[in-house]
């Protein structure tokens, strides 16, 4: 090969690293947005712990596992940080990074499954065993010259079946496997508190944040796109050029119709599309496809891409409601479901370009065999040895946290913070005043204070004082405010408030999970009046939010004993006069 076109291959396989790498944000992001703001802080601190470990481990010694010559086709060799044991024409250095970028993809899958009662050490633990032995070794079957990619005329897979296993960039090998990974670990945990109800009936417990689980999924598409067609290695020459633009369309149009179709599945099942499931839909497809996005045509990759879409709602239920098993982000669904079912399927849609025919394509059940046994190989290896990891872990620094560490949320307890948004909570900053003394903040002397025209009260009878308390939904607020400008009041306050109450209203879903209508965001307005008569304020806010829905709010009136107003030191009826 010229040196020109080595060197673009290099930077190509470099740039796809870079893009894969960039789907740890993406992963972090969506784990974060998908389940609670009190975990937020232990969730992305995982998905650094995820790259840190498996960059470590990975050169030292999974790279020699995955890659190393001997082992008679089931392990490599431990390289200890050596590199000289592999060659190829591209550098070995940047060959590492780009599998590196791939190891810690599998391990990341695995924590939003987890989320929220994982106690951080242990997931150290597991962690380093992903990285080290279990994505490698499997790798080595499948990628790195074993026994299930061997197409050595007296290899197992040749002299039993005539071909080998094909997963072009690792809907198997790393999606299926996180998945794995994911289930197995879910059901060591058991679920959160108060995801299942005495009588087993399955609890939404929604994401605190779906933008930002819509926005890492928008970083996780544009990383598959390092992720699948990076997988070709090379970018030189009209074979390449053609192979990366068609994985590059396979690739997309997988994405799009599973989405697409998740769309409209949970809109015809819940009445409404589920934003929250088209997330997942739109990452169903681009797993599905990764095994075969080189070898099915774009008609094929967008019919798959419907089937993942439609799989992955059907999973998501069966596995919160049936199954019972508490996986926040649907990772088991979406990595591991699709992932082993896209392999599975490129037996079916396989064109013969870059493998053996599919079934729909005259190849007969032959191929579609030889994606079966790999999917089941690799997957009972992972189970077998992360069941026995868990188990160990289990028994001696235990997996889950407390029931109170657990309540109070991972960020706090397991790292010492208050809060991952610090910056938009309302809360003092205590740390700054603890030594401090009290101090008057204002410049104004008492005596110079802007004096308030006095208003005389007829007959010398002090007037009556009452608090009105309105509740209302948030979009009644503008009107509401405005009416009650209309009628005299100068002075309200808002606050954003949860309703605790039963509302029959129209139903909400979270992920196919019927929203349990007991905390309901709400909109609470107090104003307290002397001169305006209460009996106008009642009525004209009933005109304004009168809707004949349930819903519609409730009022609140009582008596208050006294205002003070702290600028002037006035008090009760003079006080709530804001005519300076």
């Amino acid at each position: 090969m010229n040196e020109i076109g080595l060197s673009l291959d290099t930077v190509w396989m470099l740039l796809a690293a870079m893009l894969v790498f960039w789907m740890q944000p993406g992963f972090a992001l969506c784990e974060a947005g998908f389940t609670r703001g009190k975990n937020t802080a232990n969730i992305l601190m995982k998905n650094f712990v995820d790259f840190m470990f498996g960059s470590l481990l990975f050169f030292f010694i999974g790279f020699g596992f995955m890659f190393g010559s001997e082992g008679a086709g089931f392990i490599g060799m431990p390289n200890w940080g050596d590199l000289s044991f592999y060659k190829s024409d591209l550098p070995v250095e940047g060959f590492l990074i780009f599998e590196t970028v791939f190891c810690a993809t599998s391990a990341t899958i695995v924590s939003g499954a987890m989320a929220e009662r994982t106690k951080f050490s242990m997931y150290l633990v597991y962690s380093a065993c992903i990285s080290l032995f279990i994505y490698p070794i499997e790798g080595h079957w499948t990628w790195g010259g074993g026994w299930l990619c061997s197409d050595a005329a007296d290899g197992f897979m040749m002299r039993t079946f005539g071909d080998v296993f094909h997963d072009f960039a690792g809907s198997a090998i790393v999606h299926s496997v996180g998945g794995v990974l994911a289930l197995i670990g879910a059901l060591a945990l058991g679920p959160r508190r108060g995801k299942y109800g005495t009588d087993g009936k399955s609890r939404a417990i929604p994401g605190h944040n779906l933008a930002l689980a819509s926005l890492g999924v928008f970083i996780l598409w544009l990383g598959w796109f390092g992720f699948n067609p990076g997988s070709q290695l090379a970018a030189s020459g009209e074979v390449n050029r053609i192979a990366i633009s068609h994985v590059f369309l396979t690739t997309n149009l997988a994405a799009v119709a599973g989405g697409t179709a998740t769309m409209f599945v949970t809109w015809i099942k819940y009445g409404k599309p589920s934003l929250s499931l088209t997330l997942n839909g739109v990452l169903a497809g681009l797993v599905g496809i990764t095994a075969g996005c080189d070898a099915v045509s774009p008609l094929g990759a967008a019919i798959m891409g419907a089937i993942f879409g439609i799989v992955i709602v059907l999973a998501v239920e069966f596995f919160d409601k049936v199954v019972k098993i508490d996986d926040p982000v649907g990772a088991v669904s979406v990595h591991g479901v699709c992932g082993a079912l896209g392999t599975i399927l490129t037996g079916f849609f396989a064109t013969g370009v870059s493998t053996e025919k599919g079934v729909f394509y005259g190849g007969g059940f032959h191929f579609l065999g030889v994606q079966a046994l790999g999917v089941v190989s690799v997957a009972a290896y992972v189970a077998v040895i992360i069941t026995v990891v868990f188990f160990i872990i289990k028994k001696t620094i235990g997996l889950r946290v407390s029931p109170e560490e657990e309540i109070t949320g991972l960020d706090v307890t397991e790292h010492g913070l208050l809060t991952a948004y610090a910056g938009f909570a309302m809360l003092p900053d205590t740390a700054a005043v603890l030594d401090a003394e009290y101090e008057v903040l204002g410049d104004v002397p008492v005596s110079d204070a802007v004096p308030v025209r006095k208003v005389t009260i007829h007959d010398g009878v002090e007037p009556k004082l009452t608090k009105i308390e309105i509740i209302c939904k948030e979009s009644r607020l503008e009107n509401l405010k405005n009416a009650m400008i209309g009628i005299g009041i100068t002075g309200m306050t808002v606050s954003h408030v949860l309703g605790c109450g039963i509302q029959k209203g129209k139903p909400e879903y979270y992920r196919g999970v019927p929203v349990e209508p007991t905390l309901l965001p709400k909109v609470q307005v107090d104003i307290v009046v002397s001169k305006v008569p209460v009996r106008a304020v009642i009525e004209t806010a009933k005109k304004v939010l009168y809707s004949g829905h349930i819903g519609d709010g409730k009022i609140f009136v009582y008596d208050v004993e006294n205002v003070v107003k702290v600028r002037t030191g006035e008090e009760g009826y003079d006080a709530l006069q804001d005519v300076e």
